[in-house]
């Protein structure tokens, strides 16, 4: 069999398609890390390996898809600096603490978290594409707590920010997706950078990956703006769903 970086071409290539739909997903609904990181698992990757390459590919993702908002006016560079910084410097201490803490409570705790989220996004009249009141500190304070936890763990973060934009910053859904979106890149960032100098990043696999991430994040945020709260609620409620039973299964019933 004809082998690229180590790992069979075939292999590759449907690396390369598992992202591509990911990251499709992800831009639309959060989620896309529940069928990248069991796919480089199933390639033969260390869990390490697999943790590292997923940050890299995944961020090529967010960047599409937070640049395809940008260009169609719903993100404002300036005014999201702040927060910007702030997701990053604290994504990157999420980084350093987690090779020091025991995640396995978190694990368990976090589907049903998940959850809720989509329990509410089903359910809530606030999930629309009307502008309310925020609540600024609240809002800061959920941006750091999200920033750090997806340092430090990660699955679910794009819902969690799109919940506290929701809520605490009063964005629309549309608006809300598209600084999530930039959100999660700088987050993403900040542990491509940590994890970069560690030597269980496999570049070539992650860049392949990250090729199909920036096609399907740009094609789902297409959507996502062609369609508004149409395709997003239901997706971002089917994704919650899925993501909880499947982390259940995975860290309570088998673990």
């Amino acid at each position: 069999m004809f082998e690229v970086f180590g790992f069979d071409i075939y292999i590759i290539a449907c690396l390369f398609f598992v992202a591509l739909i990911a990251g499709f997903i992800d831009s639309i609904a959060g989620g896309g890390g529940m069928i990248t990181i069991p796919s480089l698992l199933l390639a033969g990757a260390s869990p390490l390996e697999t943790l590292a390459t997923n940050k890299l590919q995944s961020s090529f993702g967010s960047f599409s898809a937070a640049r395809y908002f940008y260009n169609k006016g719903y993100i404002n560079l300036k005014e999201s600096l702040p927060n910007i910084i702030i997701v990053f410097l604290l994504s990157g201490a999420g980084t350093i603490s987690v090779q020091f803490i025991d995640t396995n409570a978190l694990q368990k705790f976090l589907p049903f978290l998940i959850m809720a989220f989509g329990i509410y996004f089903l359910f809530s009249p606030q999930v629309n594409n009307e502008d309310r009141a925020s609540h600024k500190r609240l809002f800061i304070l959920a941006l750091c707590a999200i920033g750090f936890y997806d340092g430090f763990f990660g699955p679910g973060t794009g819902s969690f920010f799109l919940l506290a934009l929701i809520m605490l910053a009063g964005f629309n859904i549309t608006k809300s997706l598209a600084q999530a979106k930039l959100y999660n890149f700088s987050t993403n960032l900040a542990s491509v950078l940590f994890f970069a100098f560690s030597g269980n990043m496999l570049f070539g696999i992650g860049l392949i990956m990250a090729l199909g991430q920036f096609i399907g994040a740009n094609l789902g945020a297409k959507m996502a703006l062609k369609y508004g709260v149409k395709i997003i609620k239901p997706l971002i409620v089917l994704v919650s769903f899925i993501m909880s039973i499947k982390l259940i299964y995975e860290n309570i019933i088998v673990g």
